[in-house]
């Protein structure tokens, strides 16, 4: 069942969150259960058919036994989140859409008419979304800090009160327009290069408009550089509400062991500023999709990350990772529905 976008106007977690309650959080989390992962591994060679025949079904599917900590696996009840903010530094020309965009694709959503309500209905998925105060973006981040830390901390806090033990994955993505500005910036403060490197056409643009978000880009860096002192800082800084959120929800999805499916270039952003604290703290996570964003590949290359698809997709609002829902049930499928070879009385390969 598919169910109607739940809203919440209210960005804020608990009002006491600091930056240093997340950091605290951050240095004893839950690994990989390999005792489970053993189990798959065992019965995937027992399958009817060549060994690694079915190529990334059968990674899934041990990854999911892994970061759900159990065996078998499931992927029966999904949810897809969708966190939705503003950005301050959209003021500044950077995307082809205004920033009121934001909350009528919202709406939108809450009707049943964007992508991601069709993806998700397709998948049986929960679908949420969680509106956070789109009336009060963050700060041009061109001029200082796009959130103070208590700010962020919140940001961060709310996308952990998202996500629900019930769940067994968790499908996140994000609408915001001025996020992929956002998540260049962070990719330049995390990654380096130069801020051409991480900029793209986003919504769309190019020319002239490509080379003030290309610029703008750059100038959050540079004027912020003195207070990003941490992976955090630089989340604080040039991130988002949205994309806070969203490292928020990958940071309560690992301690509630559900494993999780990032989607384009923004939430791939926001799962890199955990990559860069400890590699190891979004191993429960893969990429859907590649976006056709261009920064998107490389920045998936640097995590580690081969996405599942690449459809030339570049919508964000979660609809890569709503659609990469089936292909996760698809591993669970035939991992725990086919038959071995004893019990299919099928021969098995000749010793050689």
């Amino acid at each position: 069942m598919t169910d109607t976008p739940d809203q919440a106007s209210d960005p804020t977690g608990p009002d006491t969150a600091t930056l240093d309650d997340i950091r605290r959080l951050l240095v004893d989390m839950p690994g990989p259960d390999l005792e489970a992962g053993v189990a798959a591994v065992a019965r995937e060679g027992q399958l009817t058919k060549p060994a690694d025949s079915l190529g990334r079904l059968e990674e899934i599917s041990h990854w999911l036994c892994l970061w759900q900590g159990r065996y078998p696996p499931r992927a029966d009840h999904a949810r897809v989140c969708v966190f939705a903010g503003n950005h301050g530094v959209a003021s500044r020309g950077v995307s082809a859409y205004p920033s009121e965009v934001t909350a009528q694709m919202v709406q939108n959503f809450v009707a049943g008419g964007g992508a991601v309500n069709q993806l998700a209905a397709l998948a049986d998925a929960d679908l949420r979304v969680y509106e956070m105060a789109l009336e009060q973006p963050t700060a041009d981040f061109t001029e200082g800090p796009a959130m103070d830390d208590g700010e962020c901390a919140r940001a961060i806090a709310y996308g952990m009160m998202a996500v629900e033990d019930n769940i067994e994955l968790l499908a996140l993505g994000e609408m915001g327009i001025g996020n992929t500005t956002a998540a260049a910036a962070i990719c330049h403060a995390l990654l380096g290069g130069e801020a051409s490197d991480w900029a793209g056409p986003g919504t769309g643009v190019a020319g002239a408009v490509l080379d003030t978000k290309i610029a703008v880009v750059s100038a959050g860096v540079a004027a912020n550089k003195a207070e990003m002192s941490d992976p955090l800082n630089v989340l604080r800084c040039v991130g988002g509400h949205e994309i806070a959120a969203i490292t928020g929800a990958v940071i309560a999805a690992r301690v509630a062991r559900i494993p999780v499916l990032l989607d384009g270039y923004a939430c791939t952003a926001a799962a890199a500023v955990l990559h860069a604290i400890d590699p190891a703290l979004i191993d429960h996570c893969l990429v859907a999709h590649l976006s056709a964003e261009p920064a998107h590949r490389d920045l998936a290359q640097r995590l580690g990350k081969r996405p599942l698809l690449d459809l030339d997709m570049r919508l964000g609002e979660a609809s890569g990772a709503a659609l990469a829902i089936n292909i996760v049930r698809a591993a669970v499928a035939c991992h725990v529905g086919m038959a071995t070879f004893d019990e299919a009385a099928v021969s098995g390969r000749s010793a050689t």
